[in-house]
């Protein structure tokens, strides 16, 4: 029986498995998003995600102010204000809410490339460590082996801590976290346990953050500010542990090729300007001054709008007023939100999908030895020439090199035209509802391979 037979689940997985299926109201309302969750609700109608719930006390008072100049334009004394007024400062609000918008944008998109590139760099550099550091014989190779998978465990732990110190928290007593830089010496370790105790958040605390009323909201540094100890710089200093078992790797040569030596080293100082540029973002926000500005020229310009369109629309101002008040704080709103792409919003970036999917990648990799490249090309299995060919390695390995040969420039003429005909095969027959193939489906009629080794014969005279 295989080890993959044999192994069973934790049951703590189907325990997770079941949490993430539960969505409460504060999860409905509160991030990070489940981008792997599907809703078939039309979009115009979704709650999850949008930012109406921050916009419901701006907007009332929005319609409150409108409903008022309406009631004394029309009750008491006639009010209104010229049209270039409004026009000017829309034109200004534009060119702001736009400025806002892609910067905003900007910053959100810098950090998902640099969480894509933090995926791409651990599967690299994993696949060195795993594949190009050699395991010595007797006792020394099991602790080459428990070193390589501690490395690796390394990897993860960086991508987990990168996470934490995005989002302020400075400790390592985090339950993701934890158990994989337990045996580091690390500031972070030695500063103890977080200074602050999570407990379950008020109700009307919870109500004005998502009101986005700025009295609700916390400070979110205020962890690192109240720390008694020095925090240091998690990720950094798990880099630093990292560069040292290259360093050992190198030293005793099990890591002796060159250009792996230095493409492993170029690996981790990608690490290290990931973790360099990921701080620029979070550190560097929109000038306040700039904030301050839209805000003002946001506010002056919608409670200006009504007096324009008293005189023309009379009670019909109130409602329009308030359309056009929600469409431009949303815009603000939105601006704002993912300013700071790495919070724990549902607008912000799903970190922990992120840390999941390198953390599967780098067990991928070291779920098996490394291959040797015989034990693949000489499998039963191998068709070399594919598509124009079904034969296995057997009948070409029976075969001389120019009939070989020849079969490739076959390939190379008819390859294209082969593929195009399996795919559409597929395609038009080949696939039941789930997406599952049925064997054979991509052959002719008959049930024979389109492009068999027959045909591979009367082409090239084998």
């Amino acid at each position: 029986m295989s080890r993959a037979s044999t192994f069973q689940c934790p049951p703590e997985f189907g325990r997770i498995e079941r949490e993430r299926s539960k969505k409460g109201i504060e999860d409905y309302f509160f991030g990070p998003r489940d981008i792997e969750r599907h809703s078939k609700i039309p979009r115009a109608l979704r709650m999850h995600g949008s930012v109406a719930p921050k916009l419901i006390l701006p907007t009332i008072c929005v319609a409150l102010w409108a409903a008022l100049i309406s009631a004394i334009s029309q009750e008491i004394q006639p009010i209104s204000v010229h049209p270039i007024v409004i026009t000017v400062l829309g034109l200004m609000v534009g060119l702001a809410l736009n400025f806002r918008s892609a910067t905003a944008y900007e910053r959100y998109m810098d950090g998902r490339r640099l969480w894509a590139y933090l995926g791409a760099i651990s599967q690299n550099l994993a696949r060195v460590i795993w594949v190009h550091t050699e395991e010595r014989a007797g006792a020394e190779g099991k602790e080459d082996l428990i070193a390589k998978i501690t490395c690796l465990n390394m990897i993860i732990a960086f991508a987990i801590a990168l996470k934490h110190r995005l989002r302020f928290e400075p400790y390592t007593q985090y339950k993701d976290l934890q158990e994989l830089v337990s045996h580091l010496d690390t500031f972070s370790r030695s500063a103890g346990t977080p200074t602050r105790r999570k407990k379950k958040m008020h109700p009307m605390k919870r109500l004005g953050l998502l009101l986005q009323i700025p009295m609700a909201r916390s400070n979110p540094r205020k962890e690192i500010k109240q720390a008694t100890r020095p925090l240091g710089n998690l990720p950094m200093e798990i880099l630093s542990y990292m560069s040292a078992y290259v360093n050992e790797i190198i030293k005793n040569k099990t890591l002796a090729v060159a250009p792996i030596q230095q493409h492993a080293m170029n690996n981790m100082q990608a690490l290290n300007e990931i973790l360099a540029h990921t701080d620029r973002i979070l550190n560097t926000p929109l000038p306040v001054a700039y904030n301050i500005a839209i805000s003002q020229i946001t506010w002056v310009y919608v409670i200006t709008l009504p007096f324009q369109l008293v005189h023309l629309m009379g009670w019909i101002a109130v409602p329009v007023t308030t359309i056009a008040a929600y469409i431009i704080f949303g815009m603000h709103a939105i601006g704002n939100e993912i300013e700071n792409p790495f919070g724990p919003e549902v607008n912000d970036l799903p970190m922990e999908l992120y840390c999941a999917q390198i953390a599967s990648d780098v067990t991928i990799i070291s779920s098996r030895p490394a291959a040797k490249p015989h034990e693949y090309w000489r499998h039963p299995d191998n068709k070399p020439l594919y598509p124009i060919s079904s034969a296995g390695y057997d009948f070409w390995a029976s075969k001389s090199e120019s009939d070989i040969r020849n079969a490739l420039h076959t390939r190379a003429a008819v390859s294209k035209s082969a593929m195009c005909k399996r795919q559409s095969t597929c395609r038009a027959s080949g696939s039941t509802a789930s997406g599952i193939s049925i064997p054979g489906s991509c052959d002719d009629e008959d049930g024979k391979d389109p492009v068999s080794p027959t045909f591979v014969r009367s082409s090239v005279g084998v």
